[in-house]
């Protein structure tokens, strides 16, 4: 394709309207679902291949690493990309961090003290199921937070990934823009399945009600921290399928650019290989 996904998936610049960005939108897609899920397959082959190198060379020293930040909306699908995009690769070289509600301990300190924590290793590609963004985004729309310290957060995080950019870290940043319809109905579609009930919290509801604010909030975080080093995507999630392709895509070509290289052997190949030959059964 004559431009990259990244490209055609980067987060505008300001101002910032989610209501312009169709969440069934499927920009560059390779087809229709059956063919965009054959090349989702045959990209996943190719970032296993990649990942394997990136790891190689983090345990002999390197210090590059990826890092997927995914943020959404309930039922936008974060659990479903790490499942299919995610699950492609070696699970010996990620490392997958959930930010729930911060316990007691983590409350006691700065905001980031637990997000700086959970970065990844070098070689590692980690995944944030939520992330730092939490905290200007439920605390903007459940007022936990005042507007100035919000303001304050926003700098405190592009500083902080200007700080992972620097010491080898490559972010990813991942919205996923579904639309309420479609959340209402992977809501009802939970309740529906015994199943998946366990998925379902009645807060949900409650927080629909709050559509507009999260919104608003989006665009808001979307607009103030998204820099030529670590640009926002939105990727339109209303069809899980693609979805789960763009992501992965996104990741590819983020590897692909960062051309990973098995180090080079520090030993003289031949005299090991003879001393294998040589040995004595």
């Amino acid at each position: 394709m004559a431009d990259s996904l990244r490209d055609a998936l980067r987060a505008p610049s300001a101002p910032v309207a989610l209501a312009d960005i169709d969440p069934r939108g499927k920009p560059h897609a390779p087809g229709d679902k059956d063919a965009t899920k054959e090349q989702m397959a045959a990209d996943g082959a190719e970032l296993a291949a990649l990942q394997e190198r990136l790891y190689a060379e983090g345990v002999s020293g390197g210090s590059r690493r990826v890092l997927l930040v995914l943020q959404g909306m309930d039922t936008s699908g974060k659990g479903g990309v790490i499942e299919h995009v995610v699950g492609a690769v070696n699970p010996q070289g990620v490392s997958i961090t959930s930010f729930k509600k911060p316990t007691p301990e983590e409350l006691r300190h700065g905001f980031l003290w637990r997000v700086r924590r959970a970065v990844p290793a070098p070689g590692m590609v980690g995944v944030f199921d939520r992330s730092h963004y939490e905290d200007v985004l439920i605390g903007r729309v459940r007022s936990l937070a005042t507007p100035a310290v919000v303001e304050r957060r926003y700098k405190e995080i592009v500083r902080f990934e200007d700080q992972l950019a620097a010491s080898g870290v490559t972010v990813v940043k991942c919205m996923l823009h579904i639309s309420r319809w479609e959340q209402k109905q992977r809501l009802l579609a939970r309740l529906d399945d015994s199943t998946k009930r366990w998925k379902f919290n009645p807060g949900d509801i409650d927080e629909r009600a709050l559509w507009p604010e999260y919104e608003q909030a989006y665009e808001a975080a979307i607009e103030r921290t998204s820099t030529e080093a670590n640009p926002w995507y939105v990727v339109p999630s209303d069809r899980k399928w693609y979805r789960n392709w763009a992501i992965g895509r996104l990741l590819l070509e983020t590897m692909t650019d960062l051309a990973p290289r098995f180090p080079a052997a520090d030993y003289d190949v031949d005299a090991q290989r003879d001393r294998l030959i040589d040995e004595a059964d």
